[in-house]
């Protein structure tokens, strides 16, 4: 069996490399498909979808029927066990989006009483310090020593 030989010039072939030893240089360009987004969003889904969907996927009796309505809508299972889940509890009106994020605590009625027992205690404490600065202040004027705490 005898090849043909290949077109092209003398030391030509496919994957051949340059005399400096690289690769044929071929710019590389990368293009961003547009198709994509920059930043991922949070799919949000009305209450009354839910309630349609749900009710769709009891509906479902025939073995892959509950399958093939997940993956055309998109959806995962655990949508379905959350939004049974709010279904089951709260009704239609629960099944709207609630807020994300730390939640309002009701005020606690002695937390104003606290507070204000709070600064008045470090307003004792700073007379009480500057009391003490003065008398020591006055004994060392005075030549007095005083005994000295390790605690001060």
């Amino acid at each position: 069996m005898t090849r043909e030989p290949e077109t092209g010039t003398a030391g030509e072939t496919e994957g051949a490399r340059r005399a400096t030893g690289g690769s044929p240089a071929v710019p590389v360009v990368v293009v961003p498909d547009p198709a994509v987004a920059e930043k991922a969003t949070r799919r949000r889904f009305s209450a009354e979808y839910k309630l349609r969907i749900v009710r769709l996927a009891d509906s479902c009796k025939e073995p892959g029927e509950l399958g093939s309505l997940l993956r055309r809508e998109g959806l995962y299972s655990s949508h379905l066990v959350a939004w049974r889940r709010q279904r089951d509890e709260l009704s239609k009106a629960g099944m709207a989006g609630k807020k994300r994020g730390p939640q309002a605590r009701a005020a606690d009625p002695r937390l104003r009483q606290l507070e204000r027992e709070n600064a008045r205690l470090k307003r004792q404490l700073e007379r009480t310090h500057l009391l003490l600065d003065i008398q020591k202040k006055a004994s060392a004027l005075l030549g007095i020593t005083l005994d000295s705490d390790e605690n001060d």
